[in-house]
């Protein structure tokens, strides 16, 4: 591009792709609320964020960094065709995975015997996994074709997507109340996964002209190695892999710990509400991919790192002291008063999360445009370690509410995975803005 890098240009492509990722973070708030207002909602809402949620996430984690690596890497018409078959075939054999798991004696295996789930909710946990068979496919076609068009400056594309996903699942939701005699677990679930569907349609159609008028008028400048593909995908895969068995391991401990169903009832409610606070960060990776290669990029994206860190941390902090965080968990999620002072507990444990999550994609980001990508999934490692002592910690303790030592364990993992790839990362960006590392901290 040959438009000057300023903070107004950086901000014209994060602010689409945050509030596609704010959209979709309140995907999980309106589906809780739902389940919250059928029938056995502290079931039904153990059931979806206890097992349907994380086992759906951990199925589908090798093809997450599909977003980050078509960004990176769908540069013309055949690393594009190559990407595609990989993400064909990925999604394919991902969809066969969590076909075994909802339909064969395997579920048994992983949510009785591993997981430990209470025995109410393993049955409504089985027919919301069942529902969920076309997630894996959808998610991976549309990060994928979502990645060609914020490489080429389309990002407002994902923002609509998004909008369709919303729409999709509030008709399925309201179809779900019309019924009336169908489970919380199956309305939400159901509704997640022709929602992201209704996505993905979108997402391939909208492609089609950054295809014609881009992809396919760039010349290759450089021939397809699966090799080197695989060298720098396998990292990114592993990290999302990582990043998510922490899912299952953590619904494992907190059915282990005291209030169990609460905690278990109330951990989708919270962590979609931080999840929506957080989740202007998760944009800014895809900022760092595509921009940090121009000139002065590195002092300006810092800048816009700190910036934004302080302001999320502002907005969740507004919502801690003020009556908004009542308004959310008894309002709007429709959470029963005892639960809601369980919420409004865990909301104050998970400050530090947004402005972490910032600084996190600012370093990761970095790493990825330079394909450095061994040291991301060493971070994630520290991280899984981290809430893996700290989650068994708090079983081992026995004395605290299984919520609260989850949401410590998560913040504390991540502020251990920010620090290590700041400290892969700092080499990359200083070399960028020609400044001391002792005098920076970058």
């Amino acid at each position: 591009m040959t438009e000057a890098l300023t903070t107004k240009r950086i901000m014209r492509m994060w602010v689409p792709l945050a509030l596609s990722w704010m959209l979709m973070a309140a995907e999980g708030p309106l589906l809780s609320a739902a389940m919250a207002r059928l029938s056995n909602p502290e079931i039904n809402l153990a059931a979806y964020g206890g097992i349907v949620w994380p086992l759906a996430l951990i199925i589908e984690a090798p093809i997450i960094m599909l977003l980050a690596a078509s960004t990176a890497l769908s540069t013309d018409w055949e690393a594009y065709c190559n990407l595609r078959k990989f993400m064909t075939t990925s999604s394919i054999v991902l969809t066969g995975v969590h076909i075994l798991v909802a339909f064969t004696p395997l579920y048994d295996f992983v949510v009785v015997k591993m997981i430990g789930a209470p025995v109410e909710i393993v049955e409504p946990a089985r027919w919301g996994l069942m529902v969920m068979v076309p997630w894996t496919w959808a998610i991976a076609y549309r990060r994928f074709q979502q990645g060609a068009m914020i490489r080429f400056g389309h990002s407002d594309a994902i923002v609509v997507g998004t909008g369709i996903r919303l729409v999709t699942d509030f008709v399925l939701v309201w179809i779900g109340f019309r019924i009336g005699n169908l489970p919380g677990v199956v309305v939400g679930a159901g509704a997640q996964a022709l929602g992201v569907t209704a996505e993905a349609i979108y997402s391939g159609v909208r492609v089609r002209a950054v295809v014609v008028e881009k992809l396919k008028q760039v010349e290759a400048k450089q021939v397809w190695h699966w090799g080197e593909f695989a060298k720098f995908y396998i990292p990114l895969s592993l990290t999302s892999l990582l990043n998510l068995i922490w899912q299952p391991i953590g619904s494992a401990a907190l059915s282990r710990m005291p209030m169990a169903i609460e905690s278990l009832a109330v951990w989708p409610v919270l962590s979609g509400l931080v999840f929506i606070l957080r989740s202007p960060a998760m944009a800014f990776n895809e900022v760092v991919v595509a921009l940090l290669g121009e000139r002065n990029a590195a002092k300006k994206l810092r800048r816009v790192a700190w910036g934004m860190g302080s302001i999320t941390t502002l907005t969740h902090l507004l919502f801690m002291i003020t009556p908004l965080s009542v308004l959310w968990f008894a309002v709007i999620t429709g959470l029963s008063p005892d639960l809601v002072e369980i919420g409004r507990i865990g909301l104050w444990i998970a400050l530090p999360i947004p402005a972490l999550n910032m600084l996190l994609n600012w370093f990761q980001g970095a790493l990825v445009f330079e394909k450095k990508t061994r040291a991301i999934p060493e971070a994630v490692a520290i991280y899984l370690v981290s809430v893996s002592l700290l989650l068994f910690g708090g079983v081992a303790w026995g004395e605290v509410t299984g919520l609260f030592i989850g949401m410590g364990a998560l913040g504390l993992a991540q502020a251990a995975q920010t620090l290590w790839l700041w400290h892969k990362g700092r080499a990359v960006i200083l070399g960028m803005t020609g400044e001391q590392a002792e005098t920076n901290f970058v």
